[in-house]
């Protein structure tokens, strides 16, 4: 019983962590984007925040945590977990309470969702964001955290990649960066590219994306380390882990800049804390320290490279979803192939240990599944209300800036400036 006391105290303070990641991604995002937009991102985060916290409640967990319909794998029940029905326990339970991890994961969804707002930035209608979070979290979500994090049970059949594949992915490599990076592509095609896209907007304030990017990193010990869903070894290593390799992420990021542009930025070394997180969110129980300093400075040099591909590409990811994200998703994933410690918690055995490329094509499989279902369904969606409702703002609204003619005021009062 005080086991589970100290576990139910852990998630408690894990799931406010996490929740203090909201803020940290509204104003790591807000921060980065011009001074006449930066209430509509902060606005794009916050109000997905409510909408998938709406959702999951509904219908988001039930497809994401129900018994698997078929014992494929592939969906939970729809109706098993309806509203949250069923979930009230009892003070006699002898696991933590349910409702307490069912608002725990929905933080998880609601952080997902919000983070592909930063490939529609400074384009998309605000009320088209708002339909598209609720979908995309019923759809594409839900049924990924199926996938993902439903393990089986006694009289409980969960997600195929968590336990016919068994791919390891201890907090979200798959589930939230992989899932978020493949739907921000997605949603930035069919939205296509800002007018400014050759020459985009300056961020307007990186002490917000400084700001931004700590919080992010103070919370996301909950978030990592609360998927253990207990104190206990697993959570400590995790959370070890992730302050090195995200601390070995900040000093790549930087020290390429460097190299490549003789000076190191706060951009950059905020771009470089979250990538750090990204990478370890997967990986941080499967190895040991040298392996997530490895992993973070991989991560580090690799993502910084990466936030260029747009250019040459040509898609219009406005705040690096895809380059962060998405790339650093799949670094982490995959390299719990070639560095998995068999004395770290998820006990897995990679190439370097003498494990074989098992579990490097273990995991290759599960990105790989991520990518293909989240892109292709996330561009049917954002297709699909592109053609009924509509999602992009006029041009004369994105020259102008969304926050005043889209919400009707302004982040800031300048001075000498006549205010409408």
């Amino acid at each position: 019983m005080e086991s589970i006391a100290g576990d139910t105290a852990w998630i408690l303070a894990s799931t406010a962590l996490v929740t203090l990641m909201v803020p940290g991604l509204a104003f790591y995002y807000g921060g980065m984007t011009g001074f006449k937009t930066a209430l509509n991102m902060l606005l794009m985060v916050s109000g997905a925040f409510a909408v998938v916290l709406v959702t999951w409640v509904l219908i988001g967990y039930t497809v994401a945590f129900g018994d698997s319909v078929g014992g494929a794998g592939l969906i939970g029940d729809p109706t098993e977990f309806l509203g949250l029905n069923g979930l009230l326990g009892s003070e006699d339970n002898e696991g933590l309470p349910p409702l307490l991890v069912a608002g725990f994961m929905s933080i998880f969804a609601s952080l997902t969702t919000g983070i592909i707002a930063g490939a529609a930035a400074d384009r998309m209608k605000f009320g088209a964001w708002m339909v598209f979070a609720g979908i995309w979290l019923a759809v594409v979500y839900a049924p990924v955290c199926h996938w993902v994090f439903d393990f089986d049970a006694e009289g409980h059949t969960g997600g195929w990649i968590a336990n016919k594949l068994q791919a390891i992915d201890f907090a979200g490599g798959t589930a939230v960066h992989i899932n978020s990076g493949a739907a921000g592509l997605a949603l930035a095609l069919v939205l296509g590219q800002r007018r400014s896209f050759n020459r985009p907007p300056r961020p307007h304030s990186l002490p917000l994306v400084l700001l931004g990017a700590l919080l992010l990193w103070a919370g996301w010990y909950g978030f990592n380390g609360g998927s253990a869903l207990a104190a206990n070894n697993a959570a400590g290593v995790m959370s070890a882990n992730t302050l090195f390799g995200t601390g070995a992420a900040t000093l790549a990021w930087l020290a390429v800049e460097k190299i490549r542009y003789g000076h190191s930025t706060a951009l950059g070394g905020a771009s470089g804390m979250v990538t750090g997180l990204v990478a370890l969110t997967p990986s941080g129980a499967a190895v040991d320290a040298i392996g997530a300093l490895v992993i973070g400075a991989a991560a580090g040099v690799l993502c910084c490279f990466a936030v260029n591909w747009k250019r040459r590409l040509g898609y219009d990811d406005s705040l690096d979803v895809v380059g962060v994200h998405l790339v650093g998703g799949i670094l982490g994933t995959l390299m719990i192939g070639l560095l998995a410690n068999p004395d770290a918690p998820n006990a897995g055995t990679g190439l370097f240990y003498g494990g074989g490329f098992k579990l490097l094509g273990i995991q290759a499989v599960a990105a790989a599944a991520v990518i293909a279902y989240s892109f292709t369904v996330t561009w049917l969606i954002a297709f699909a209300l592109h053609k009924t409702m509509g999602i992009r703002v006029s041009p004369e609204i994105e020259d102008e800036g969304l926050d005043v003619p889209v919400h009707a005021e302004r982040a800031y009062e300048i001075p000498g400036t006549v205010s409408d």
